[in-house]
């Protein structure tokens, strides 16, 4: 196995405090709330956490013990279904990254949400990330061998599947999350020389960013923030100080996205401190200057956006896969959008227009979200007609591709659009929208 990690019942009752001797007596008194008798004692609890299955009543007894609801278990998939931590966030460590992704996998597989990942917790892991080395990968010597060709397979098919068309995209979610599967198993249980760990973390790390992408563009914000800290962690075992920025700044564009953007100012700072390759810091300065319009700090947007613009003037063809695709396109519509917020609606509507037409065929959905931005710029000046065209654009450019945050951007615009019911397409859009 990769590392050596303390069982997950041990590691659920200590995230919520609880001795052995707490959860015998959490056990026993679920049984007395059923009318039954749960001979359950602390060398059980013992036996437990040492690889003993419990049956499915105990399970749920546990659960219940443990503060959970009884829907939470898969008895067929102990230990598996135990949240490792009471607040969502499993600490960044040097054997962190497979517990990481098991918490990811398990909080996915719930029928509901638990909990929602606090900005103190989200902004505390990236402190621990932005103050903390990374610790060597070390060879695992137990499991099955894992082979290179196998490794080599998963990430090629990885990238393909991260290379389809937009509107292909939506198709591949299960394969991705099949991947990811494979990939945290290979880890855990596989043996493998440190180089082909190396490997596998950062495919890791890829897949997880992947996959949190796919659950925020659905609105599944805990589970993308889940996939989002399993792939931080990934990425930190693997020393990629630039990828780990990357996940930090996604957790701080979720943030900026919920409205908490005191939140993901202190994350994006903390991802600035050590993030290297001149796009990436391009990409975390252009959503450090949104979050910062959002609360009116004019200075800070303009040295934020005077950074982003040096930055992808130094980038070279040399960037991380995640960010490869920051653009031109990109810096002139968050430009404008956050001169938008700031109140400068003429020169925001001129940089989001330009930052639309520079964008490539390929990037569908970020063309959806422009035209939204276009859109919003349209309204800000008074214009209905060519606000209500680039709104009904983005939102049927959403639907073919599948793409419910664009959808969601326009629905949000709709009641900006009541007082021009008359105007010019207006109607065709609200109709739209109904349908």
């Amino acid at each position: 196995m990769e590392e050596t990690t303390r069982h997950p019942l041990a590691v659920a009752r200590a995230a919520r405090d609880m001795t052995q001797v707490a959860l015998v007596a959490g056990v026993q008194a679920a049984a007395r709330r059923r009318g039954m008798r749960s001979g359950t004692d602390k060398a059980r609890v013992r036996k437990w956490e040492r690889g003993v299955e419990p049956n499915e009543e105990s399970q749920i007894y546990i659960a219940e013990a443990l503060g959970l609801p009884p829907d939470i278990v898969r008895s067929d998939d102990w230990p598996n279904w135990l949240p490792l931590t009471a607040d969502g966030v499993v600490p960044l460590g040097p054997h962190s990254s497979v517990p990481a992704l098991r918490e990811a996998l398990r909080t996915a597989m719930e029928r509901r949400t638990l909990l929602t990942i606090s900005g103190a917790a989200l902004t505390a892991l990236a402190a621990d990330w932005a103050l903390g080395p990374t610790g060597a990968l070390a060879q695992a010597r137990d499991g099955k061998p894992i082979s290179e060709e196998l490794v080599a397979f998963l990430e090629t098919s990885t990238q393909r599947l991260a290379s389809l068309a937009t509107e292909q995209r939506q198709h591949t979610a299960v394969l991705l999350d099949a991947h990811l599967s494979t990939a945290t198993d290979l880890l855990a249980r596989g043996r493998h020389t440190p180089a082909t760990g190396l490997r596998l973390h950062t495919l890791a790390a890829c897949l997880s960013q992947t996959v949190a992408w796919h659950r925020f563009d659905l609105g599944h914000h805990t589970h993308a923030s889940q996939y989002w800290i399993a792939g931080l962690h990934n990425a930190h075992a693997a020393a990629d100080r630039d990828m780990g920025a990357g996940l930090l700044g996604d957790l701080a564009y979720q943030a900026a996205w919920r409205n908490d953007h005191a939140t993901a100012a202190d994350i994006l700072n903390h991802a600035l401190t050590r993030a290297q390759n001149p796009a990436a810091r391009c990409l975390l300065q252009l959503r450090l200057a949104r979050t910062l319009a959002a609360r009116n700090d004019r200075r800070a947007v303009l040295r934020a956006l005077a950074a982003a613009e040096k930055h992808l003037s130094d980038a070279g063809t040399d960037r991380p896969a995640w960010c490869a695709w920051v653009s031109d396109a990109d810096l002139a519509v968050d430009s404008g959008q956050a001169l938008l917020d700031l109140g400068d609606t003429g020169r925001a509507h001129q940089l989001i227009t330009e930052g639309e037409r520079l964008l490539p065929t390929a990037r569908d959905k970020t063309r959806g979200v422009f035209l939204a931005y276009r859109a919003a710029s349209y309204l800000d000046l008074k214009e209905p007609e060519p606000a209500a065209a680039a709104a009904t654009q983005s939102l049927l450019l959403a639907r073919r591709i599948g793409a419910p945050r664009c959808v969601a951007l326009v629905d949000d615009l709709l009641p900006r659009f009541q007082p021009y019911a008359r105007a010019r397409g207006v109607p065709e859009l609200l109709q739209l929208a109904a349908a």
